[in-house]
C-alpha cells in the first residue's frame, strides 16, 4: 500500500465513558445552531512504554480514555516494530481499545526481520470518534534516524485525515518534529508544514485545520514563529508537557485555524502512562455549511 495515500476501514464507534469533565462556556448555549463542539487532543505515546520505561498498553488504554476526546493525535506509534512494543499494532490496538476509527501515516516502513511478517512500521496517528472521509500521508524535510550518515531529505510521516463532524469539514495535520538542539531541520519542516497545510486547504475551501504534535521546540521558539501566522495555540497558558514526571517544557500542541474558537484546554496531570503528557482542548467550530455526519 502507498505511503502517499491511505483510506482506512471504519471501525465500529464506542461510547466512551466521561472522565475528563470540562466545564461549558456561558456563550455555548448562544452559539448552538451556529457552531459545533470538540473536544481534539494530542499525546506522544512513547511506543507504548510509561516514564518508567515499562510498556503497558492497558496503561496508555486508560489514559487516552480519560481525555473522552473526539480526535487524538499521536506520536512515536509503532506497528509491529520489534520487542519494544511487542511486536503490536499500536495504532489499531488503541483504536479498537477505545472504540475509535484510526488511520496512521508511517515515517519509517522497514522490510520485516522474518520473510513473510508484517512490514515493521514508525510514525505518527489519528485516532476518531467520526468516519474518516481521506487520509494522506505527507512527505516533509527529515533527517533519517535509520541512515549512519544521514542527510535531510523529503520523508513521509506527516500526517492528515479529513473528517465531517456534524456537517463541518475538518482537516486534521499530526506531526513529530525534529528533536535536535540545532533548528535548522525544524525550520524546513515547518515551512514544509505550511506548504501543504495551505495546499490542502485551497483544495477544500472552508474546512478547518487543526496541527497536532510534538514540536520538540517551545511556543517562543523562532523556528515555529511562523506557524503562529495561520494558526492558534490552543495551550497558551497550560503547564508544561514534558517530562511526564516533573515537566519543564511545553513541546506538545494542539494548534488551530483562526476560525476556530478555543474553549479551554488542559494538560492533564498523567506523570506516568508516556514520557509525555497529553494536551486536550475544547473548541467550536463555526458551521458554514449544512450537512450531516
Amino acid at each position: 500500500m502507498s505511503l502517499r495515500a491511505r483510506t482506512f476501514t471504519q471501525l465500529s464507534l464506542a461510547g466512551a465513558l466521561l472522565t475528563l469533565a470540562v466545564t461549558a462556556q456561558p456563550a455555548l448555549a448562544a452559539d448552538r445552531g451556529h457552531s459545533v463542539p470538540l473536544r481534539i487532543a494530542t499525546y506522544n505515546i512513547h511506543a507504548g512504554a510509561g516514564s518508567d520505561g515499562v510498556f503497558d498498553l492497558d496503561r496508555q488504554a486508560a489514559a487516552l480514555r480519560a481525555l473522552d476526546a473526539d480526535v487524538i493525535g499521536l506520536q512515536e506509534v509503532d506497528v509491529h516494530w520489534g520487542a519494544r512494543s511487542q511486536g503490536l499494532d499500536l495504532a489499531g490496538e488503541l483504536a479498537r481499545r477505545l472504540g475509535m476509527r484510526v488511520s496512521f501515516a508511517p515515517i519509517y516502513s522497514l522490510d520485516p526481520v522474518t520473510a513473510g511478517e508484517p512490514r515493521r512500521e514508525y510514525g505518527v496517528a489519528v485516532l476518531s470518534r467520526f468516519p474518516v472521509r481521506s487520509a494522506t500521508n505527507h512527505e516533509i524535510t527529515r533527517l533519517s534516524t535509520q541512515d549512519e550518515n544521514p542527510l535531510p531529505a523529503p520523508a513521509p510521516g506527516f500526517g492528515e485525515v479529513t473528517l465531517k463532524v456534524r456537517g463541518v469539514p475538518v482537516q486534521v495535520f499530526v506531526t513529530h518534529l525534529d528533536y535536535r538542539a540545532d533548528p535548522a531541520v525544524r525550520r524546513a519542516q515547518v515551512a514544509d508544514t505550511r506548504r501543504i497545510m495551505a495546499r490542502e486547504r485551497a483544495e477544500l475551501p472552508g474546512a478547518h485545520q487543526f496541527l497536532l504534535g510534538d514540536f520538540n521546540a517551545e511556543p517562543a521558539a523562532p523556528e515555529l514563529a511562523p506557524l503562529w501566522k495561520e494558526l492558534s495555540d490552543a495551550g497558551a497558558g497550560p503547564p508544561a508537557t514534558y517530562p511526564a514526571q516533573a515537566p519543564v517544557k511545553r513541546i506538545d500542541y494542539v494548534t488551530a485555524g483562526k476560525d476556530v474558537r478555543i474553549r479551554r484546554t488542559a494538560v492533564p496531570e498523567e506523570p506516568a502512562a508516556s514520557d509525555h503528557r497529553p494536551v486536550v482542548a475544547d473548541v467550536s467550530l463555526p458551521r458554514r455549511t449544512p450537512g450531516r455526519d
